[in-house]
């Protein structure tokens, strides 16, 4: 088995990690991180930097919160592109702007390096479950060294095209999740003041054609007022930010998109942002 080295282990990022340890694969953190304690309890190896880990390592995933971030990992000082090794791949699967995710693949390319942008979907719950959905972008190569590793970690894995695709996919999940977050919200609010019943409301719409995920989950997060974060809303709204970025590039108007933008900049406005995007429901509350 290749060694893997995992960059970014906040709450999606330390449960992919172990779910790499529980297949099987020898897998390396970063010291420094205050979840690596757990990880090196489990069985990981630490290295001191990114330039290290790299060095020692064949596949080098990042969880990353931001494109900043990916960026200081990968082209900082003691980064990954300082020590990643030619023949090895780079796994982005953090959230970023596929312009991003293309410079980066440019990037290891000059390195001999090959790379892929595979962010994910399925919150902290899929990420402990190893039951997220894992949409790839870059050359089936590269996919199909990395599909071993991605079914530890997911359920549902995707190849959707070339360097970049997999954040595209990415952006317009996350639309539709924050726009369906969004009504679940509106209708838990119009219910709750019109003296309906939410949790029997909720029970009778999964069975019909509202029926989804959201639903389901946010729609129980709602009802039993627990924001804490699986997904953070401040998070949320960079994807979004992301997704109207790409609107703009193809000229493609987004109404709801930027709708649902407006909502969450408010409701971070109003310090909901380290809370479960669910939270939008407390927005219109306080409206």
């Amino acid at each position: 088995m290749e060694k893997i080295g995992f960059i970014g282990l906040g709450i999606m990022g330390k449960p992919m990690a172990l779910n790499l340890l529980k297949a099987g694969y020898p897998v390396a953190v970063l010291i420094r991180n205050k979840a690596a304690g757990d990880l090196i309890a489990a069985g990981a190896q630490a290295y001191p930097t990114s330039k290290a880990l790299a060095q020692q390592c064949a596949v080098i995933f990042t969880m990353l919160p931001d494109t900043p971030d990916v960026d200081q990992v990968v082209s900082g000082p003691e980064g990954v592109l300082e020590g990643i090794q030619a023949g090895s791949l780079f796994i982005d699967m953090s959230t970023i702007a596929p312009s991003a995710a293309r410079s980066i693949h440019t990037r290891m390319h000059n390195k001999g390096a090959d790379s892929l942008d595979a962010p994910v979907s399925g919150g902290q719950v899929g990420a402990e479950t190893a039951s997220l959905s894992i949409m790839a972008g870059g050359s089936e190569e590269a996919f199909q060294r990395a599909l071993p590793l991605f079914q530890a970690m997911g359920k549902s894995v995707v190849h959707i095209g070339g360097p970049g695709a997999g954040q595209t996919t990415k952006a317009c999940n996350q639309m539709i999740v924050g726009i369906t977050i969004q009504a679940v919200a509106e209708a838990m609010a119009l219910a709750r003041e019109a003296g309906v019943d939410l949790e029997k409301m909720r029970e009778v719409l999964l069975g019909g054609f509202a029926q989804s995920r959201i639903l389901d989950l946010h729609g129980k997060r709602m009802i039993e007022r627990n924001f804490e974060p699986g997904g953070k809303l401040k998070f949320h709204m960079k994807d979004i930010s992301i997704a109207l970025s790409i609107g703009r590039e193809f000229s493609v108007s987004l109404k709801n998109t930027e709708l649902v933008a407006a909502q969450m900049a408010e409701a971070m406005n109003r310090g909901l942002g380290d809370l479960d995007h669910s939270s939008l429901l407390l927005l219109l509350e306080q409206s």
